[in-house]
């Protein structure tokens, strides 16, 4: 918890004026020069004990409850803490530093404590089950009814029918669940700051192209070797120096090192916070009467339940199986032909299937680097959003965020009015944890005095050195448009409720917007348009763009295999009563009752698997991606279907039951209102080039 603070340094913070919460900056944002990280622990105080004031006086209310005094009053209650709030995590995961970990360590179980105890307010609850209980009775339009539903809910998944004795064990669970995604979080991070290789010139190098090269120097020169090179363990670099090293031992030394972060023992070991997170989940589980933690986080979701999810998984997982084994033969071939006699490991797959695609495709990753500048990458996301969606964007150069790293966009709609604030943060850096994601400062609505949206998209591409063009690989460049996609979810949205904005949506929704957005990186029209030579200015060969799409299912059987089992074991560790004693045992356990290929690995191996053990986002929900991309496949064929992937009427409808409705209706509701149908998974299994099993 926070250390002790006299109330009088509690009482001196004016929530009012003090620059985290109230934002004088330009176009909403928070003036991030005016910012103290030692402010940070009493404004949380001050604000935790605003929060609860209001939520007080909303419980106690003497008043019969209505949607006013009560719903709404709940949800734009708390606007201090949010703001304190977004601001720290937003410095927690793009910017960090010692007082940022430390007092990360002691916010997350103190949040954590503060919404369980609002969630079982049984004042408060009392009030939202009258509302709930005559909610036909109250003329609700469709969005409100939504909102009171899902809060309803919400209270009850969260503890409120409990009894006290299991509402106190509920919130010291989720304050000690909070307290280890933190600590495997920071670990994480630990591991890969601390982490590199460093190279000299000469025989270290073989292989590697121009632009790897570029980064490693520029990675060498940030940790003070500016005459050597390094390999780190961000993506931008160590997948390519997989893919590019003729030095076997080197790859398997940074293979090792990759896939072992939170798993080298010492204070950064994730082992033992894996196995009490599940312990715990399970326990959650089974307080609130779930038969297992699977079950509690799918219930709010499209999928509904575990068997769902395997009824998709597993199809998929056996042909990405077999097309992953006829890749191998192939690789063993090229391998055998090159002077290779050791079996295929994990470390020289992307090594050999480089070659195989070079031998079959004529294509190297490098002939495409030069074509994919950054700068050119995010103008064509914006371009393709102004065609779409008739937004424009305007740098703002002069604002500054909370690195010098960080870009500044004011976002007009088609009339030229204010729609939004974008901020992006591409490089990677020591202070920021890994992959790449988006979130938001503020969300939009249009309850009480409104809001509009400030998001943001972080990325980890690798910095070039001063003077460089950053320059992606086409993997950097989905991203890019992936999350960019998420970013257009939140800036687009168009809900009165705040619970309900942008990307608000059940977790094997959310991803669909990001997704569907990849598809335009590809399509001819915009790579002529934006993929041009750094140097030169010409548009990529027609013939070099036509070789890259007939190579885009290539891989599709390593990647398909690297996801399907971080998504299987992920659902399987969440899908049992009981929690496995040894998770990294029941990791290779369950690997192997899966058949998993020895020549690949996880994507995300358990000791660093993010996005399910550092917080609760994606826990039994990784496969979200794959259902999302059943759905992304067959909403682009909306689109081809019409001959025109700009099509306005089809752009509208995605638009307003897509991107602009968030949360406001259900999932499945708005998708067949949008095409008219749910798919089937065949239009993903088709994009990917397997075959279903038969």
């Amino acid at each position: 918890m926070f250390s002790a603070i006299p109330d009088k340094a509690v009482s001196a913070i004016d929530l009012t004026s003090h620059p985290m919460t109230h934002w004088t900056g330009p176009i909403g944002l928070p003036d991030f020069t005016a910012l103290d990280d030692a402010e940070f622990r009493p404004v949380f105080e001050a604000a935790l004990a605003e929060h609860n004031r209001e939520i007080s006086q909303i419980a106690g209310s003497a008043d019969a409850p209505t949607i006013e005094n009560t719903l709404a009053a709940l949800e734009l209650s708390g606007d201090a803490l949010g703001r304190v709030s977004a601001l720290f995590w937003t410095r927690a995961g793009a910017h960090t530093n010692d007082v940022i970990r430390a007092l990360e360590r002691e916010i997350a179980p103190k949040m954590a404590a503060h919404y369980s105890a609002i969630a079982m307010n049984a004042e408060l609850f009392a009030r939202i089950d009258a509302l709930y209980q005559r909610r036909a009775e109250l003329g609700l339009d469709a969005e409100t009814d939504r909102v009171l539903e899902k809060t309803w809910k919400g209270f009850v998944r969260a503890g409120a029918k409990l009894g006290d004795e299991a509402k106190a064990r509920l919130s010291e669970i989720n304050s000690e669940l909070a307290r280890l995604g933190a600590a495997f979080g920071q670990n994480i991070l630990a591991d890969e700051a601390e982490w590199a290789m460093f190279l000299d010139e000469g025989d270290d190098l073989a292989g590697l192209p121009g632009f790897l090269l570029s980064a490693m120097r520029g990675a060498a020169e940030e940790r003070g070797q500016a005459s050597r090179y390094a390999v780190t363990l961000s993506r931008s670099i160590i997948e390519p120096f997989l893919t590019y090293s003729a030095r076997r031992d080197l790859r398997e030394k940074a293979f090792h090192a990759f896939t072992h972060r939170g798993e080298n023992g010492g204070e950064t070991d994730n082992r033992d916070n894996v196995a009490r997170i599940l312990s715990l989940r399970a326990e959650k589980a089974r307080l609130l009467g779930y038969p297992h933690y699977a079950a509690l986080k799918l219930d709010d979701t499209m999928a509904k339940d575990a068997g769902s999810v395997l009824g998709l998984l597993q199809p998929v997982w056996e042909s990405a199986k077999r097309k992953a084994a006829d890749d191998e033969a192939e690789l063993g071939r090229i391998a055998a032909a090159n002077g290779s006699n050791e079996p295929l490991a994990a470390w020289d797959w992307r090594y050999w299937q480089e070659k195989l695609r070079a031998e079959k495709y004529d294509l190297d990753e490098a002939q495409l680097k030069p074509y994919l500048q950054l700068e050119h990458i995010a103008d064509a996301a914006f371009d393709v959003a102004g065609r779409l969606f008739g937004l424009t964007f305007k740098a703002r150069g002069e604002v500054p965020g909370w690195h010098p790293d960080v870009r500044v966009f004011e976002v007009h709609d088609a009339k030229g009015n204010h729609r939004a604030t974008f901020v992006a943060d591409y490089f990677n850096r020591a202070s920021k944890r890994s992959g790449a994601w988006m979130s938001s400062l503020e969300s939009g609505h249009k309850l009480g005095e409104g809001a509009m949206p400030v998001i943001y998209n972080v990325m980890n591409f690798a910095k070039p050195p001063k003077g460089e063009p950053a320059l992606l690989s086409m993997d950097d460049a989905r991203t890019l448009f992936h999350e960019f996609g998420h970013a257009l979810h939140g800036m687009l949205t168009d809900v009165t409720w705040p619970s309900v904005s942008g990307t608000s949506v059940s977790r094997d929704f959310v991803e669909l917007p990001s997704q569907l957005y990849e598809h335009w990186l590809t399509e001819p029209e915009v790579l002529n348009k934006h993929a041009r030579h750094h140097e030169t200015g010409e548009a990529m060969p027609e013939e070099l763009v036509e070789r890259m799409l007939a190579a885009r299912n290539f891989n599709a059987g390593f990647a398909t295999v690297e996801f399907t089992a971080s998504a299987l074991v992920d659902m399987a560790f969440h899908a049992e009563a009981a929690a496995p004693a040894d998770p990294l045992a029941f990791e290779a356990e369950t690997l192997a009752k899966l058949g998993m290929p020895d020549a690949i690995a996880m994507r995300h191996r358990t000791p660093h698997f993010a996005h399910v053990f550092s917080g609760d986002g994606y826990s039994a929900g990784y496969y979200s991606y794959m259902w999302s991309e059943v759905l992304d496949a067959d909403a682009f064929k909306a689109f081809e279907e019409t001959g025109d992937i700009f099509d306005g009427e089809t752009a509208r409808k995605l638009h307003d039951f897509i991107y602009s409705a968030g949360g406001s209706r259900d999932p499945e509701e708005l998708y067949t209102a949008f095409r008219g149908k749910m798919p089937s998974p065949e239009a993903m299994m088709e994009k990917r080039g397997l075959t279903p099993a038969e």
